[in-house]
Formats: C-alpha cells, sequence, structure tokens
C-alpha cells in the first residue's frame, strides 16, 4: 500500500501484557516481584484517538480498569483482532458509554468472532432484554478496508498458530497481536507504515506468537520509524535490562505509554 492519507494519531498501550498479565498470579520470578512500573502489564489494547474520536483495539478483563485510567469518556468503536478471553472479556463494561452515548455500542469482528460473542455474551442478543444488558452493534471484518467516520481501517490478516486473526493499519500506523505468521501479501499493506506494533512475547521461540528474532525479522522487512513491542510475556525480562539489547528505532511498549504521529 503506497499511499495513505496523513491523520493525526494519539495512540496510547492500554496494556502491554499477555493473557495472564504481568505479575503473573503466584508467580515469584524476579519480573514478577519487580517494582518498577514498566513491568507491570494490563492485557494488551490500545487506545487511538483520531480526529476528536476515540477507538479502542481489544477489550480485555482489564478493559474497565484501563479507560477508567485513562479517562476516556466516549468511545465510538471497538475494533477485535481475535475472539480469545484476553481481547473480549471486558466487551460487558461498555454498558456506561450506552449510556452516556444513547446508542449501542459498534464492535468490529470477522464472523468467526461475532460467533463467539453472541455465544458468550448470549443475554446481550436474548429475546428477553433484562434491563441494563449492553448494547452492541456488531460490524463484519473482512479483508478488505473499511471506514468508520471517513477513518480507513486496512484488516492485516496473519495467523495465531492456526487461528485466523487480523491486526489493524490506520494511516501510518499499524498493531499486530497474537501472532506467528504473516504471509508476504498482507505485510505489504503494512510497508510504508511510519509506526509498527507487534507481539513479541519472549525471546525463546513459541507456538503462536513471535519471539524476538521473529518480531525483528518483521522490523527488517517493514523498516518502519519506530517499533513497539507488545503482548509482552514475564518470560521475556524486566524492562530495563530488555531495551538496552534492542536495535536502534525498537522499544518495549509498557502500559499508559503514548505516541504521536
Amino acid at each position: 500500500m503506497s499511499t495513505h492519507k496523513t491523520l493525526q494519531i494519539e495512540a496510547t498501550f492500554l496494556g502491554t501484557g499477555t493473557s495472564q498479565g504481568v505479575p503473573v498470579v503466584a508467580c515469584d520470578c524476579e519480573v514478577c516481584q519487580s517494582n518498577d512500573v514498566t513491568d507491570k502489564r494490563l492485557r494488551s489494547s490500545l487506545l487511538l484517538k483520531i480526529g476528536g474520536s476515540n477507538f479502542v483495539i481489544d477489550a480485555g478483563p482489564d478493559f474497565r480498569q484501563q479507560m477508567l485510567r485513562e479517562q476516556v469518556k466516549s468511545l465510538r468503536a471497538i475494533l477485535l483482532t481475535h475472539e480469545h478471553v484476553d481481547h473480549i472479556f471486558g466487551l460487558d463494561d461498555i454498558r456506561s458509554y450506552n449510556w452516556v452515548q444513547k446508542n449501542p455500542m459498534e464492535i468490529y469482528a470477522e464472523e468467526r468472532v461475532q460467533v463467539a460473542i453472541k455465544r458468550i455474551f448470549n443475554y446481550v442478543f436474548a429475546e428477553f432484554k433484562y434491563p441494563g444488558i449492553p448494547k452492541m452493534r456488531l460490524r463484519e471484518v473482512n479483508n478488505n478496508p473499511f471506514a468508520i467516520d471517513n477513518i480507513e481501517f486496512i484488516p492485516i490478516r496473519c495467523l495465531h498458530h492456526k487461528l485466523p486473526v487480523y491486526g489493524y493499519r490506520v494511516g501510518d500506523l499499524t498493531y499486530i497481536t497474537d501472532t506467528n505468521f504473516i504471509e508476504d501479501k498482507e505485510l505489504d499493506k503494512v510497508k510504508g507504515s511510519k509506526i509498527l506494533i507487534v507481539n513479541c512475547l519472549r525471546k525463546e521461540k513459541h507456538l503462536s506468537h513471535f519471539n524476538l528474532e521473529e518480531a525483528l525479522a518483521v522490523v527488517d522487512k517493514i523498516n518502519p520509524e519506530r517499533t513497539y513491542l507488545t503482548h509482552i510475556s514475564h518470560a521475556f525480562g524486566k524492562y530495563e535490562d530488555i531495551q538496552k539489547e534492542l536495535p536502534k528505532n525498537v522499544f518495549m511498549a509498557y502500559d499508559g505509554l503514548k505516541i504521536l504521529l
């Protein structure tokens, strides 16, 4: 993709941790015992502020805490990468936005993910609507660009082991989490991104996530101005130690980090 409308974007890392978060329950490793705030990681999610509107990619179990921390008073839409618990289990907490904004929350997801949402949040779609339940308006994502209020989002098809998932590009920012394989034709959609955010679980190879070597190979192919690693496990190491080992213009993301472009 060679041309993209220039957008002013403020991106905030709502969470940068794995499905367990960091610290991990009952773990005594040095990362989980660290007092450094950059080693405290909620489940991975990204907030995008574009043209006065807020968008969130993934709403995991920490969604409520993340929205309160960043004082997000309005939310235009939620985009989902896939249906795993650490990416969708916060959706019940859209109720406050339903109440304030007086409309259903638009949730963008591919058909398979919508089926999972209807199963897990069956009470939302039941014939009898219990008072106070969340209101969702599901919007289908396929492997084609789509617009929300004239803002173009480009899905990037990836594989999370054998599960198809989506990353998203908006303007010159691309966000890819929970993957260990991206076809070249999908990576072509990412080329030209100034900011690349990509999952990097740890140094050792993993079944369904990029490790450091694999993530850096993607960086070499895309050659963005800056790369931020996210979906980070306690097994990766402490923030201050890993950051010293990374190439120039590659950074460990951490919760609350804001980037502008």
